[in-house]
């Protein structure tokens, strides 16, 4: 058994074993998964071409070959020690004729702030959460589970889902170190569901869970070249998800298509009464697996956030033929040219997070075990001065910010609530959805990855997600195309409770363009054939 020392804490990390079984690159499964669809590997089990088990040993070995050895993407930070007992039950589930859940054997990843009950941390990347054992499996995780799924392990992500520092570097945690993009390992996965979106990408697992509160599902889905959606805020439970705000929160699936991002929510979502945000929950889901038939852009009115272009001129270009798509497949494009959001909207949005995180993260540790010591913000702050790697690569700004703010009674607080949820939603979404009479936004959802940057952190360009995040509406992104190898998404947006219809516009787009390829784990943009001959000086050349 493998082990890390981490400061005073000793942790398991995901090269060690699973069920006893040691894992190693050399391992060789008869049965690929690469790239499969939850809908191949579901025909595959159902004809006994493959077991669950098989598939976990499969994935394993995949992890052991591409996130432990190889390229080294660090994006499982621990794995279910039950997950082969689980695949071996499902098994037999199976062989027996029982009745079969819609993603019985299925091997999924989840974001390692949402809690699972097999005995391994949920940590948010922390060391001040390191023995944060709670035993309680999240209610989106129980209907997983309930729907036959098999969790393999946990992700790793931005720390603290990227809420400690303004200066912070996406994909890293001081448990669990750097993800790499497998398109560029140099390039930024993006955050905070960085580990999900990169091992999802690398076929690690069938399918992943992210959280995101503003960009954190929609962002690394696109630099990493997969399919995610962001569901209106209150169709996926919260509870035991370490939290930043109660206002913009949410649990989202990731996958490497529109189906199986379909399939991953139409289990998920759901009515939790500990969470008062999923109460229209159970009436407002859907099969968003059926909604996908007949999926169609044909007569479809589609509204074009132009402020969100302009930045990347590659990716403009990648959405110009978007659009050629849209239309030659009888969408109709309508601009939007004179929106912008409120110039202060981000301010507004900064202020209400800060102070939801500091009520709500209390909140949540004041629930933890007793091994997890520092149990409120402040206490976690003062962990983090007195641990160096916490604060080796950024510090903390934020935290420190929120532990000023005064609670969720602040008239000042409550003010800027009300107004950034209007400007976002009824004067923002909704306003142009019906005022153009639309089906739908579209805009580009990022440019590709930047280069990892230990100095300066940070820079996203994509400005798709704030409106959705704020107003707590549907956000999907889907391949769109490649900027030099490097992934970047096409982002659709509609008003609260329009997830199905959002799918299936990304479903009919994705079956009319088929962009997304696999990542070939090249070392850096700059080391491909096509590059370097561009970048070395023309041969033969006189002057």
């Amino acid at each position: 058994m493998r082990f890390r020392v981490v400061g005073t804490f000793t942790i398991l990390l995901t090269c060690g074993l699973l069920g006893g079984r040691a894992l190693n690159a050399a391992q060789s499964p008869s049965y690929a998964v690469e790239n499969k669809t939850i809908a191949q590997l579901q025909s595959d089990l159902s004809a006994g071409r493959v077991t669950s088990e098989q598939l976990v040993e499969a994935y394993l070995a995949r992890i052991a070959a591409i996130d432990v050895a190889g390229p080294a993407l660090h994006s499982v930070i621990v794995l279910n020690p039950h997950a082969v007992d689980d695949a071996r039950a499902s098994d037999a589930q199976r062989r027996l004729g029982q009745a079969v859940g819609p993603l019985q054997g299925i091997p999924v990843l989840i974001k390692d702030n949402i809690e699972t009950g097999d005995g391994t941390p949920t940590t948010a990347g922390s060391e001040a959460l390191a023995f944060n054992i709670t035993r309680r499996d999240a209610p989106l995780v129980r209907r997983l589970k309930e729907a036959g799924a098999i969790v393999l392990g946990k992700t790793n992500l931005s720390e603290w889902a990227n809420i400690r520092s303004s200066h912070s570097i996406s994909g890293w945690s001081a448990l669990g170190g750097l993800v790499k993009n497998p398109y560029a390992l140099d390039r930024t996965p993006s955050g905070s569901s960085s580990g999900t979106a990169a091992a999802i990408a690398a076929s690690l697992a069938a399918v992943g869970v992210g959280t995101e509160t503003d960009g954190s599902v929609t962002s690394p889905s696109s630099v990493n070249g997969i399919v995610g959606i962001k569901p209106t805020l209150g169709l996926v439970s919260r509870t035991y998800v370490v939290p930043i705000s109660h206002s913009q929160d949410t649990p989202g699936p990731m996958g490497r298509s529109v189906a199986d991002v379909a399939a991953l929510l139409t289990v998920m979502a759901g009515t939790d009464p500990r969470d008062p945000a999923t109460r229209d929950a159970d009436r407002q889901k859907r099969d968003y697996v059926a909604a996908l038939r007949g999926a169609t852009l044909s007569g479809k009115r589609l509204g074009v956030l132009r402020f969100a272009t302009g930045n990347i001129p590659a990716t403009d270009a990648l959405f110009e033929r978007a659009l050629g798509v849209m239309r030659a497949h009888g969408a109709r494009i309508v601009e939007l040219k004179s929106f912008k959001p409120n110039a202060t909207i981000g301010d507004m949005e900064m202020s209400v997070l800060m102070t939801e995180l500091k009520a709500d993260l209390n909140r949540y540790l004041a629930s933890t075990p007793p091994a997890v010591t520092s149990r409120t913000l402040a206490a976690v702050i003062r962990f983090n001065r007195a641990h160096a790697r916490e604060l080796s690569l950024f510090d903390q700004d934020l935290f420190e910010r929120a532990q000023k703010t005064n609670g969720l009674s602040d008239p000042t607080y409550l003010k800027t609530l009300r107004k950034y949820k209007l400007l976002a939603g009824r004067e923002g979404i909704d306003k142009l959805i019906t005022a153009h009479q639309l089906d739908g936004l579209i805009a580009p959802s990022d440019g590709p990855a930047g280069r990892v940057d230990v100095l300066d952190g940070d820079r996203i360009p994509g400005v798709a997600s704030m409106l959705p995040a704020i107003a707590g509406y549907p956000h999907l992104t889907v391949p769109m195309g490649y900027v030099s190898g490097m992934p970047v998404g096409i982002s659709f947006i509609g008003r609260a409770w329009t997830d199905a219809q959002l799918l299936a516009l990304g479903a009919a787009y994705e079956r009319a363009t088929r962009y997304r390829r696999a990542p070939a784990f090249t070392p850096s943009v700059e080391g491909t054939q096509e590059i370097q001959r561009s970048l070395a000086p023309e041969k033969g050349l006189r002057l």
